[in-house]
């Protein structure tokens, strides 16, 4: 922690010299629209000669500007939706020229770091991205990556105020979230019939262990998301999808932003993010983002503060050598967590139909986090076109939660259940260093791309053990709840006492190669592999008794990957992908003799459409996907704890389609639909409780004219039937609506309105003998004020 301090003292100190050494800067207010007339209003503000043939323009917008910038990163902002570039002449004047066209227009520091040129999209306005490396570490547009990608941008979380990761993916097409709780570790991400294990934090694997569902968005630019395996770069080839969490870079002019949200059961936050160069020459640039909120819930007894401070600063050694460092600090801590949501049956098999604000915590229960991690990471570029980095991380995540169950079968009167605790705290912790190189090459007369890197990380936990879950309260009157309806969560908090230990020491080293070979100008063949040794040791200590052991290990384990995208027009490509499976089951994943599963092993297979238009402000796409499956975890119900088996020729089949982008001036959309449906051998339904079909949208339209300080803005949730046995127990199809307005009161200010499930819809986001309501209609306000 002290550390912590130290970069938290000296960050602000650094970036509040920015206001002295940063390049002059103008204010402007320029509303979006015509390029043209933008570029008119910013020559007489700036008072810069700007001269350009008029054909350049035609037909051409700007995203606007408002706020301070210096010259420079204003015109580009004012360029970023356009096929053109600034070049900046002597003294005062510009001029305007086509950008190459294998260019991308890159704002702030030009950075390798996994990051495609043109992938930032703070600033922006837009809802997708010019490129991406999530998919193959290739830095890629949308329309050239061989499998399906979207872009959480910072304009859509923004927009929609999502502030943490389960929000977040809730509003991602092709993303299932099942909430079986609220506030304790039951949020359960899922695409294409699959749990989503891969998490990737500026394109560095991370464990799942590090309770990435806390993640607060208020540190990232963007979230990307590859459904399908990505056993190429992110360490293990799980058939759902990689979420790969893209962090906010220092940029090169100065600029700072404070929020300030209030809504609906008592939620309130505040926010600061300053960033900017830290030198006169701008050769050093820093960033710090804090970040508090505070709330309630419609259930009883719940709260939860949650505490980020980010900052990050870029040093340039040289014209190609850029060093970063970097940390974060999370926190978060929930009183009264909801574990297992309500019962949603009566012994007699009718619903019961319990209130919303039924919380089934007792008022003992918490689950408190603190998440610390550092980085730092050196680049080099080549006169060759090369590039080299190397990143080190290192994170730990302490925990402490006392969590509850309900136990037993609910009564029509309210009788019949029982209290079941848990206790779990730990401190786990993960060390990645991620080496690569990647630059051109010259094959048969044709330039193409290749990376290579190796990986290695080292994850490690010893835990003390509290006696697992406590049956015997449960049993008690202790642990008896004499009615269901309206307890208030009183009651003694059983003796957690330590009976032993359990540790987990995970490694995994790997080393990857991925080529684009550029065949013709119209088809491009993407090649790669990875080859992995990974190994676990799990322990388990109880003291007083017998110590068990497990050793798993895969030496070698090859996962090859192939794509292929052929243009089809200027604006449509065709593509196919392949990649194998390769996924170890979870620790706890064990069967009913309390052995390890063997890993989840098989084949994707997906093909489909892309699109891009507007200059690529507007993507599209369409997918068709198979995936075949060996080794299934598939949960079993037996007394005393978690028990799954294996579930052989498992195959799930699908289509998505999608749209990102800009549709008009003013106007950006999001749009996604996504079918799956899982087999077994025998051909009949499996993971019944997700959807087979699913549809999510929104969309924000600014005014044009006299009312462009109006922006409004909305969208639909819609998915079908589930149910944890869907001839007993289901939940129909429904849709949740969510609203935006927001009002520019000045060029630096702007306010605010979310409303959340307009209609009020009663729906439960799991369904099953358990299950936990969606929440109910809600409002959130906000302000921010940019300087």
């Amino acid at each position: 922690m002290q550390g912590i301090a130290s970069v938290t003292v000296v960050t602000p100190l650094l970036l509040a010299s920015a206001w002295v050494h940063a390049a002059p800067q103008v204010e402007f207010d320029i509303p979006p629209g015509s390029l043209a007339e933008a570029l008119n209003q910013f020559g007489q503000a700036s008072q810069i000669l700007l001269s350009y043939p008029a054909a350049l323009t035609d037909g051409q917008t700007s995203p606007g500007l408002r706020g301070r910038h210096d010259l420079d990163t204003g015109l580009a902002i004012l360029l970023s939706t356009s096929n053109l570039q600034a070049v900046h002449g002597s003294g005062n004047t510009y001029s305007l020229a086509r950008r190459p066209s294998d260019g991308a227009l890159q704002l702030g520091t030009v950075s390798i770091s996994g990051k495609a040129p043109g992938s930032t999209t703070e600033g922006t306005g837009s809802y997708t991205t010019q490129s991406s490396s999530s998919s193959t570490r290739l830095n890629l547009t949308p329309r050239e990556t061989p499998q399906s990608l979207t872009v959480m941008t910072r304009q859509r979380l923004d927009d929609q105020r999502l502030s943490n990761l389960s929000d977040t993916l809730d509003a991602t097409p092709g993303i299932i979230v099942l909430r079986d709780g609220l506030g304790a570790e039951s949020d359960g991400y899922f695409s294409r019939g699959f749990q989503i294990q891969n998490f990737e934090i500026d394109g560095v694997p991370t464990a799942t262990r590090m309770d990435n569902y806390t993640q607060s968005m208020a540190m990232y630019d963007r979230v990307e998301i590859v459904r399908g395996a990505t056993g190429l770069i992110s360490g293990m080839g799980n058939p759902a999808a990689t979420i790969n969490l893209i962090r906010k870079r220092p940029t090169t002019e100065t600029r700072a932003s404070v929020t300030a949200e209030g809504g609906t059961w008592d939620r309130y936050g505040t926010g600061l993010d300053v960033s900017g160069p830290l030198t006169e020459t701008g050769n050093v640039r820093g960033r710090l983002v804090a970040d508090y909120k505070t709330e309630h819930a419609w259930i009883d007894r719940y709260k939860q503060e949650t505490q980020l401070l980010y900052g990050i600063t870029e040093f340039d050694l040289s014209e190609d050598t850029l060093l970063t460092l970097g940390f974060s600090y999370l926190r978060t801590d929930v009183d009264s967590p909801a574990r297992s949501g309500l019962p949603t049956r009566f012994t007699d098999e009718s619903r019961s139909n319990l209130s919303r604000s039924l919380n089934t915590a007792p008022a003992w229960s918490y689950n408190d986090h603190e998440q610390t991690s550092f980085f730092t990471a050196i680049e080099q570029t080549f006169d060759s076109g090369w590039s080299a980095k190397a990143e080190f991380t290192h994170t730990e995540n302490q925990f402490d939660e006392v969590f509850n169950y309900v136990n037993g079968s609910l009564n029509a009167n309210g009788s019949g259940t029982t209290q079941l605790p848990v206790r779990f705290s730990g401190t786990p912790r993960q060390d990645n260093i991620d080496l690569y190189a990647t630059g051109p090459f010259d094959l048969l007369g044709r330039e193409h791309e290749l990376i290579a890197g190796v990986t290695l990380s080292k994850y490690n936990e010893s835990v003390p053990s509290y006696g697992g879950w406590h049956y015997d309260y449960s049993g008690s009157p202790a642990g008896a709840i004499d009615n269901l309806f309206n307890w208030d969560g009183q009651s003694v908090k059983p003796a957690f006492n330590v009976t032993g230990k359990s540790s987990v020491d995970e490694s995994q080293y790997a080393a990857y190669l991925s080529t684009r070979l550029r065949v013709t100008d119209d088809l491009s063949v993407i090649l790669g592999s990875r080859v992995i040794d990974w190994k676990r040791e799990t322990e388990d200590r109880p003291y007083g008794g017998t110590a068990t052991r497990t050793d798993e290990s895969e030496t070698g384990v090859y996962i090859p990957y192939a794509g292929v995208v052929y243009d089809l027009t200027d604006n449509w490509s065709a593509y196919a992908s392949y990649t194998k499976i390769f996924n170890p089951q979870a620790s706890w994943v064990r069967d009913i003799n309390n052995k390890a599963l063997p890993p989840m092993e098989g084949k994707g297979y997906e093909v489909g459409l892309k699109g891009s238009f507007f200059d690529e402000r507007l993507n599209t796409s369409l997918a068709l996907f198979k995936l075949e499956q060996d080794n299934l975890a598939i949960w079993i119900d037996t007394p005393g704890g978690n028990t799954y088996r294996n579930e052989q020729g498992t195959t799930t089949e699908g289509v998505e389609l999608e749209l990102n982008g800009e549709l008009a001036d003013g106007w950006q959309a999001s749009a996604g639909y996504a079918y799956a449906v899982s087999t077994d051998a025998d051909d009949k339904r499996i993971v019944t409780t997700l959807p087979r079909q699913s549809l999510k949208t929104f969309t924000s339209y600014r005014l044009p004219g006299a009312f462009n300080k109006l922006t409004v803005g909305g969208g639909v949730n819609w998915q079908s039937k589930v149910g944890e046995d869907l001839h007993t127990f289901s939940q129909g199809s429904y849709a949740i609506t969510n609203l935006l307005v927001r009002y520019d009161l000045t060029s630096k200010l702007s306010a605010s309105v979310n409303v959340n499930n307009l209609f009020d819809r009663e729906y439960f986001s799991y369904a099953g003998n358990h299950g936990m309501y969606g929440a109910p209609r809600n409002l959130m306000t906000s302000v921010k004020y940019a300087f």
